[in-house]
């Protein structure tokens, strides 16, 4: 394992640690539920600083037309066996006193979860270790053949097999792929424990992560174990500078008060921003760069990239070992970007069982 800093030092330092089911596509759904499953069943094994709780989701609806998508959702989970629950105006103010008056209602998804994502990152690192794996630290790769791994110094690696993982980085190591930068911002508030109890998202957050050119924001807020608030989100394309925007960010605290009106009394204690790789076609790129190659990629999952990283190890590994996978690998092959064709095949229900 090669990395140009430290472990989870860069997107994963900068993310929400939202381990949610999307629903996009059946392909999208697919694998973030498998992910989220592959999440519960590590669970027992993940140390206290990882901070694994199931918080749940709450998708909040504004008006009629978002209570719409909230009965749409709540028919496709109930398709696909994800549990979950249309809160009515008095329910959501219930769960939710802090959320402000006249919101339409909302739906629970109680499995969802949240976690820290720089030390699972360690963590899932220490037990590569000790299977054997070794971490080289602060080398940066220039570039990727099939079997050979170019560092800055010059020197190369040989392997039979070759995962470039790189994120927004991949691209420059791999040209040709088809990845853009998304650079998000975060803000965390001090301690104000019981605040907040659920992963709260606006309706509206779909729109904004579907926007492909303009920049945007949306509601999303997250509790922390500290009791501190987690809160997002923004999406800008063509940003290349890692500074905090500051338009970017006081639009994105607004539109957080028109939910939470008291989060505007509170102190932020940190800023920051991190870069998502994001593809056209909002699936990750998982598999062979082309069929028969021994480079295999493992990036482009935009803002999903901690729910889905336990399912993409696993799909990865699948196809570099001839191991029949989960789920159908397919969708999330690179070769469509490639040749520009989109694959948009449905994918069936998931085997509830996690092996």
């Amino acid at each position: 394992m090669l990395d140009r800093g430290e472990v989870g030092s860069a997107a994963t330092a900068a993310a929400m640690g939202h381990i949610v089911v999307m629903d996009d596509s059946e392909a999208q759904f697919a694998l973030t539920r498998y992910s989220q499953q592959l999440w519960r069943a590590l669970r027992p094994s993940l140390p206290p600083d990882v901070e694994y709780e199931q918080r749940g989701t709450i998708w909040v609806a504004a008006d009629e037309e978002e209570l719409e998508e909230v009965r749409r959702k709540k028919s496709f989970y109930d398709r696909h066996g994800v549990p979950c629950e249309v809160l009515s105006p008095a329910e959501l103010q219930q769960l939710e006193p802090n959320l402000r008056s006249g919101l339409a209602g909302g739906l629970l998804v109680p499995e969802d979860a949240v976690i820290d994502p720089p030390s699972a990152a360690r963590f899932l690192m220490d037990r590569a270790r000790s299977g054997g794996a070794e971490l080289l630290l602060g080398q940066p790769v220039t570039a990727l053949e099939e079997n050979e791994v170019v560092l800055h110094d010059g020197t190369k690696l040989l392997a039979n097999k070759i995962v470039n993982a790189a994120g927004v980085w991949a691209a420059e190591i791999t040209p040709g792929i088809k990845i853009k930068k998304r650079k998000g911002h975060l803000a965390i508030t001090g301690c104000y424990s019981g605040f907040v109890h659920h992963q709260l998202v606006e309706l509206g957050y779909l729109k904004s992560a579907h926007a492909t050119v303009a920049d945007s924001v949306a509601f999303n807020v997250q509790p922390r174990k500290s009791g501190q608030v987690l809160v997002g989100s923004s999406r800008q394309y063509g940003a290349e500078h890692k500074g905090v925007d500051e338009e970017i960010l006081n639009r994105m605290m607004r539109r957080a008060q028109e939910y939470m009106p008291a989060l505007g009394q509170m102190s932020v204690v940190r800023t920051w921003t991190g870069f998502r790789a994001a593809t056209g076609d909002k699936l990750p790129l998982i598999g062979p760069l082309r069929p028969g190659s021994d480079l295999f990629l493992a990036t482009g999952h935009e803002g999903l990239g901690i729910t889905t990283s336990l399912a993409t190890g696993r799909l990865i590994a699948d196809q570099v070992i001839g191991r029949a996978s989960q789920i159908p690998v397919e969708p999330y092959w690179p070769s469509r970007m490639v040749t520009g064709q989109v694959h948009t095949s449905s994918v069936p229900p998931l085997d509830r069982s996690v092996r």
